[in-house]
């Protein structure tokens, strides 16, 4: 068994995933990271929501996972904005997409404050820095 310390993807494992398994390996990252009760609750009816997690400060990270092959477009962003914050609760709203995101996905994710994980951010985080340095939160415990 590998240290969850030493946890980490290749980009081509994350893109051979079943799309469970890429929810799961987001899941398990987080918990390398340590983030509190990394949770994979993604499925039908999921609501926007793949896996939860708690920081040290007590804040909600809800990921959204898209590992499709075309860029993740603003539609699907959009969604993910419509429950993230208002029924989810999310303090930390990410979506994470395996090959990216259109520039409108971008633009409109730019406005409403949602934090998008692309293939570049993904691959840093998936090669072992830390979530919260690759998107450029400010970490105090974690």
């Amino acid at each position: 068994m590998v240290e969850a310390e030493a946890l980490t993807f290749r980009m081509r494992q994350l893109a051979a995933m079943t799309a469970t398994g890429f929810e799961q390996a987001c899941a398990d990252l987080l918990a390398r990271d340590g983030f509190r009760r990394p949770l994979r609750v993604g499925g039908a009816g999921d609501l926007g929501v793949d896996v939860t997690a708690r920081d040290s400060e007590d804040r909600l990270l809800i990921l959204q996972c898209k590992q499709y092959q075309n860029p993740v477009g603003s539609g699907h962003v959009q969604k993910f904005n419509g429950t993230a914050r208002p029924h989810h609760g999310a303090d930390i709203p990410v979506m994470i997409a395996l090959n990216g995101f259109t520039q409108p996905a971008v633009d409109f994710a730019r406005h409403h404050q949602l934090i998008l994980v692309g293939r570049p951010e993904l691959k840093k985080w998936a090669h072992g820095q830390h979530l919260y340095d690759v998107i450029g939160i400010q970490r105090t415990t974690l």
